[in-house]
């Protein structure tokens, strides 16, 4: 992680641009500055220099503040791999994908791949004095265990959680051993390294069950959805921009529409139908915000073969026009 916000010190602007597939046109690596839209958002690929083959690292907030120019802690950014935040001290305001979240102690954020952020910011607007640990780890990285799937798993899941003093306390001592463990690897031989990296996968999976139970907002309860919420989610990931109508995905995934739906209302408490609305309003947030593309364009790349269609969805389920939105958040 240091290669990657120590390259901010250095950024200059690159032809880069997420479409709403998830696809990077143009070969833009660690902090490359997006030159799509206004703002520009800085796209962040995974590279850890101290440790290659590793796909996690551990650094303070501290240091993160420290390798950071103004311009490049003051843009929006776009990680392709997950960073969890754990905050012991200070005060700020993140915002994931639009939706601003207070930082204090026992604030946990996650970040996914794909998810615009931007920094924790202090009530003058810079980078905020946070102390804090951050945990970042690609998606490969964590070994596959059930418990933990719907932590990793991009797009539905909770960017922020506020912890009691119990949760706190343990999700502490938790991100404390992973980052005591990395700190040492650089002084083991092969063998021993190779230990401590399995043990490194282990100590990760475990802290991200202790996520998965915590308290979720509202009616969300992933495992009430069961295999088919699962199935869906993954589904909806991969197919939200070409695929709109609830039946279709149930028939995709080998479900009746009927099945599909309670389980995302078990899990969700909305229907399949809703939870493809809301995809899809999401990454026409992030189009109309952080690319200049035409409204049309970015109504044909979801979906909508007429203008006014996109028009009518997106002031639906956004609460202003495209164009309107696109104004307010620029």
């Amino acid at each position: 992680m240091r290669a990657l916000f120590r390259d901010a010190l250095d950024v200059t602007p690159t032809a880069c641009r997420r479409l709403a597939a998830g696809v990077v046109n143009g070969g833009c690596d660690h902090w490359g500055m997006a030159d799509s839209g206004s703002p520009d958002v800085v796209d962040v690929s995974y590279d850890n220099p101290d440790q290659p083959r590793l796909g996690l690292e551990v650094m303070s907030f501290a240091t993160l503040r420290e390798r950071l120019l103004p311009p490049v802690a003051a843009a929006p950014n776009r990680l392709d791999f997950h960073q969890l935040t754990l905050v012991t001290r200070g005060e700020g305001t993140a915002l994931i994908d639009f939706v601003g979240y207070p930082c204090a102690p026992g604030t946990l954020l996650h970040v996914r791949p794909g998810q615009v952020q931007r920094f924790p910011a202090g009530p003058q607007g810079g980078i905020a004095d946070l102390d804090a640990t951050l945990v970042v780890f690609t998606p490969a990285f964590p070994p596959p265990v059930p418990a933990s799937a719907a932590v990793i798993d991009e797009g539905l899941s909770p960017a922020a959680f506020s912890l009691s003093a119990v949760e706190y306390r343990a999700m502490s001592v938790a991100v404390a051993e992973i980052a005591a463990e990395y700190s040492t690897l650089a002084e083991r031989d092969a063998s021993q390294a190779e230990l401590t990296v399995e043990l490194l996968r282990q100590l990760l999976a475990a802290l991200l069950v202790r996520i998965a139970r915590l308290p979720h907002p509202g009616e969300w309860n992933p495992a009430a959805g069961g295999e088919v919420f699962q199935a869906f989610r993954g589904e909806l990931e991969r197919a939200f921009a070409t695929r709109r109508r609830a039946a279709h995905y149930a028939a995709h995934l080998g479900y009746s529409p009927r099945t599909l739906t309670r389980a995302c209302l078990a899990a969700t408490g909305r229907t399949a139908k809703d939870l493809i609305d809301d995809r899809v309003a999401l990454e026409a947030k992030r189009l109309l915000v952080h690319t200049s593309l035409p409204v049309a364009s970015i109504g044909r790349m979801l979906g909508f073969t007429e203008p006014t269609n996109f028009g009518k969805f997106f002031e639906r389920t956004a609460g202003a026009t495209p164009g309107a939105f696109r104004a307010t958040q620029r």
